[in-house]
């Protein structure tokens, strides 16, 4: 295997790992954070940080850490990635946010036990969903949020910045998004980690779980994030 393929996939399974882990412990009963009251702000730093560490992780392996499908087509599309390894990429990242999310929910078996289906023991924990079910105000919402997070990261190797730093910075752009456009969505500007995720719960017979795994919304977090980070590319480049 490719090391930056593998990379990927390392990357991609911390993010979902750490990132879901914060979904479990804000969401199953008698978690500590659950019991303190966690609220929106451990999301929002929990994901940041998630993503911060899958950047991190695959720069190890010599990979670009993109752990995102619609990073990878959109750099394709706009001439910054090469599209024989768009394929493996996205392969790479689907199967790293699933076994991530597994990951995350064996951690939690016991609190899962604890939870009923109506007490917060749903796919929400591992992949998003909307405040309001408005299916064209929700795609925007992806893309929207999906071009403000890409763009704003591709502007930052054109001014004087240590590229070591740049996860550390997406770190604070992705709470920045969290607060920003997060609430409308769920903010998954990442196809790989809601779908990934969204997958495991369907298919993993976690204890209590609710049954109604809304893929009736999956397409939103699928294509507004690839429409989004096309069009951050694109404009970048333009300019």
């Amino acid at each position: 295997m490719d090391n930056t393929v593998l990379g990927e996939f390392i990357g991609t399974l911390v993010l979902t790992l750490f990132g879901c882990g914060v979904g479990c412990s804000i969401n199953l009963k008698k978690t500590l954070a659950k019991a303190v009251g966690a609220n929106w702000v451990l999301v929002a730093f929990g994901w940041g940080v998630a993503v911060m560490l899958g950047i991190y992780s695959a720069g190890y392996f010599g990979s670009p850490g993109h752990l995102n499908p619609a990073v990878s087509i959109a750099f394709a599309i706009g001439g910054l990635f090469e599209w024989n390894m768009v394929v493996p990429f996205v392969l790479a990242q689907f199967a790293g946010a699933f076994l991530g999310a597994l990951i995350a929910a064996i951690s939690f078996m016991a609190h899962f036990k604890e939870t009923g289906a109506d007490e917060g023991n749903s796919v929400g924990i591992f992949a998003t969903g909307p405040a309001i079910d408005a299916p064209i105000a929700n795609v925007i919402s992806e893309i929207i949020a999906t071009f403000a997070f890409i763009f704003t990261l591709l502007l930052l190797p054109a001014g004087d910045f240590p590229g070591g730093f740049q996860p550390v910075v997406a770190l604070f752009l992705l709470v920045g998004i969290s607060f920003s456009f997060g609430s409308t969505t769920g903010y998954a500007i990442n196809p790989a980690r809601d779908l990934g995720p969204r997958l495991m719960y369907t298919l993993i017979p976690l204890p209590n779980k609710n049954t109604d795994y809304n893929w009736r919304y999956a397409w939103v977090p699928l294509v507004g994030p690839i429409v989004g980070a096309t069009i951050a590319v694109l404009l970048v480049n333009i300019l």
